[in-house]
């Protein structure tokens, strides 16, 4: 059984390691179509998940640096609380940007 969450809920919480260290504000998700249904794939945690939200893409294009962030795939992230997000893996293994 899957559980619904709603993403605007979430936006902006700040997402901590598993030993409770602030790691970033959850900016942006990504997510595929399947059948009817949207499934979440990863979540942008950081700034550059913001600038991703805002569309600063043509920045990348105009050779401007993008700021650091992180993504963590769906099954790197803990849920079971919305209200204290936690990555359920240690940082390294999540995806640098």
């Amino acid at each position: 059984m899957s559980k619904s969450i709603r993403l605007e809920h979430l936006l902006g919480r700040e997402v901590h390691t598993a030993n409770n260290r602030a790691l970033g504000r959850l900016e942006e998700f990504r997510a595929e179509q399947r059948g009817r249904e949207w499934i979440v794939t990863a979540y942008l945690i950081g700034a550059s998940g913001l600038a991703e939200r805002l569309g600063l893409g043509m920045r990348l294009i105009l050779g401007m640096k993008l700021p650091a962030g992180y993504v963590a795939r769906w099954d790197q992230m803990d849920l079971s609380n919305p209200d204290y997000l936690r990555i359920s893996c240690p940082v390294e293994d999540l995806q640098r940007v």
